[in-house]
């Protein structure tokens, strides 16, 4: 069991996970207390009729509900019925919760990048790439999961000599990637707009964070991770 759980549970509406009026971008995740800027969180609301909602986007009405990213911690605040007590009401939570909230992350971040691409923020391909890479004006390198390792070593190696600060993610498998950006595959992708790059960043993070099963990684060793 994780060490969060041995806390005892809190009754305030701050402790609970619950938005916190005129408190800040700092929520506390309703399973495990921590304090996290919200960026670092997903919400969820209770809708009308009862029933839990995940909104990703954060413009759905309604008290939310925070958790961070972590399977685990999805599957305990099911199992233990934490949503319904943070909601302080009845609360109808799918059983595949966890499950749900994979595939919406997933779908969530290949659609930002579609969009990425449509509003011509994003260099597709290794010619396309190399050359963003070697102006200095890439914000964050995409690699397929199942590129050919020696290929995205040396991109990556380029990237990072001339572009400092990069971040490098090798989350998403080549046919994913290519569905995203209506292709039959891609490998390397260069995100070049400082806007995008850091929306882009935040659900990729989301997306590795919630991927990573032992409770005691962190995200930068879970698999898909930005690489050092």
């Amino acid at each position: 069991m994780l060490a969060e759980m041995q806390q005892p549970l809190a009754e305030t509406a701050e402790d609970l996970g619950l938005d916190e009026p005129d408190s800040g971008p700092v929520r506390r995740c309703l399973v495990s207390g921590e304090r996290l800027p919200k960026e670092e969180l997903l919400r969820l609301v209770v809708g009308p009729d009862g029933a839990l909602v995940p909104d990703l986007a954060e413009r759905l009405p309604g008290r939310g509900l925070w958790i961070r990213p972590r399977r685990e911690l999805v599957e305990t605040a099911v199992k233990r019925r934490l949503f319904a007590r943070a909601a302080k009401a009845p609360v109808t939570v799918p059983a595949d919760l966890a499950e749900q909230l994979g595939r919406l992350l997933r779908r969530r971040t290949l659609e930002r990048i579609g969009l990425a691409k449509r509003a011509g923020a994003l260099a597709v391909g290794h010619d396309q790439v190399r050359a963003v890479l070697d102006s200095g004006r890439a914000l964050s390198l995409i690699q397929a999961s199942d590129g050919s390792i020696s290929e995205r070593d040396r991109i990556a190696a380029l990237g990072r000599g001339r572009n400092p600060g990069l971040v490098v993610w090798r989350l998403l498998g080549s046919a994913e990637l290519g569905e995203a950006l209506g292709r039959a595959t891609a490998v390397h992708l260069a995100v070049t707009d400082a806007r995008m790059a850091a929306r882009l960043d935040r659900d990729l993070r989301r997306l590795a964070d919630y991927e990573t099963t032992a409770s005691n990684d962190t995200p930068d060793t879970a698999p898909g991770a930005p690489v050092e």
